[in-house]
């Protein structure tokens, strides 16, 4: 059986990814898997994120690169409650009418990457917290594991061991690094996350938005 996931592996596809954070939102189109290739576009939110969220995106990618979309993957929050909403059900939406596969990360998990290189916890930390302060008390966070050692920036694998949460306080003897969003940077990581999770998909009905607090936190 193992040979007939190899040549898909090697295969040319064309992925899109959806992402939104506290402040903005933005769509990232990578064909034939090169980044060489790659389009990206972002924009802060505006009065009316529902109808130009929609309209942004017709102007972004033409309706023949779409029909070529081999993978989406859309990010799922902590990040504004309802462009979080907004992005889910779009990418739901565009998933099951071009029967495309569709996966989901944390908008965490995407920044861990850039947030572990910055901070050079690499060298001699296995696992680490990011996390965001709430409006009232507490924080949300999730915990992030290295899955390789190697200083090679390209070859740093990290893997998602608790997804975002409340937490009332910090353990004193874990690493907390604060999130922060950069866009087009997390674009990048997006479509390579998504490159790498290409044969790890799931079914639309199952991507659904990151709810840790209500929306008035």
């Amino acid at each position: 059986m193992s040979h007939n996931l190899q040549p898909r592996q090697k295969q040319n596809y064309n992925t899109l990814v959806i992402h939104s954070t506290d402040n903005s939102f933005g769509f990232g189109y990578r064909k034939n898997n090169n980044a060489g290739s790659d389009k990206l576009f972002t924009k802060e939110f505006d009065k009316d994120l529902c109808n130009n969220l929609i309209v942004d995106f017709k102007k972004f990618i033409s309706k023949e690169n779409l029909q070529k979309v081999n993978k989406i993957s859309v990010s799922i929050g902590p990040a504004n409650f309802n462009a979080s909403r907004l992005i889910v059900v779009l990418a739901r939406t565009i998933s099951q009418q071009i029967n495309c596969p569709l996966d989901s990360f944390s908008s965490f998990e995407i920044m861990a990457k850039r947030i572990a290189l910055k901070n050079n916890i690499f060298i001699n930390k296995k696992t680490f917290w990011i996390y965001k302060k709430l409006k009232r008390k507490g924080f949300i966070a999730g915990k992030y594991k290295i899955c390789n050692r190697l200083q090679n920036n390209e070859e740093l694998s990290i893997q998602e061991i608790v997804s975002p949460k409340v937490i009332k306080e910090f353990e004193s003897k874990e690493l907390f690094l604060q999130a922060n969003y950069e866009d087009e940077k997390d674009l990048k990581e997006f479509l390579d996350l998504s490159n790498k999770n290409f044969l790890n998909t799931n079914k639309w009905q199952k991507v659904l938005p990151l709810y840790p607090i209500s929306p008035i936190n």
